[in-house]
């Protein structure tokens, strides 16, 4: 089980549907437009074939609170930050480390994408990890934890997510 997680409105669920589509091979010709989302209230279950089937948890940014009921059977965990919006991420930052502190999270690989890097006004990576000690928070993690920059709207960076999974659930059961 791959957890997916972050800030309300981050992105999450166009985020999994764009992996969906082409992990599916229904990406070839390109990803289209982006299909219509709504904000996850709750929790959504998808299934993508990276290789082998992997399951996505998807829990709607209001669900914060009640995250850690989830932790049980996750093997990799999503982080979605939201890069053109810098007012956000310092609630994302303590999200993040309140995962990172999870004893049943101990063990997960994260990835932490910051999304959105099609909009004029996103911060770069190394803006964002300035600007939340990102070095040292992965410094002190437990976790092996890698970073990407993403746009779930046109697609960029999507393959790299996508092989990043291949990688982390090859071996899993």
């Amino acid at each position: 089980m791959c957890l997916l997680v972050g800030a309300a409105g981050v992105g999450k669920t166009l985020l999994v549907k764009r992996l969906q589509k082409l992990s599916s091979g229904d990406g070839e010709g390109g990803l289209g437009e982006p299909p219509p989302t709504r904000p996850t209230v709750g929790t959504n279950l998808t299934d993508i074939v990276a290789h082998r089937k992997i399951t996505i948890r998807e829990l709607g940014g209001c669900m914060s609170p009640i995250w850690s009921s989830y932790y049980g059977n996750c093997h990799s965990l999503l982080f979605v930050m939201d890069a053109s919006n810098p007012t956000q991420l310092s609630a994302s930052c303590m999200q993040l480390l309140g995962l990172l502190s999870a004893e049943e999270l101990s063990k997960a690989s994260v990835l932490i994408l910051f999304n959105k890097i099609d909009l004029p006004c996103y911060m770069t990576m190394e803006e964002i990890k300035s600007l939340i000690r990102l070095p040292d928070i992965i410094a002190c993690a437990k976790q092996n934890i890698t970073t990407a920059e993403i746009s779930a709207r046109n697609g960029t960076g999507l393959a790299t997510v996508l092989l990043w999974l291949q990688e982390q659930h090859k071996c899993s059961s």
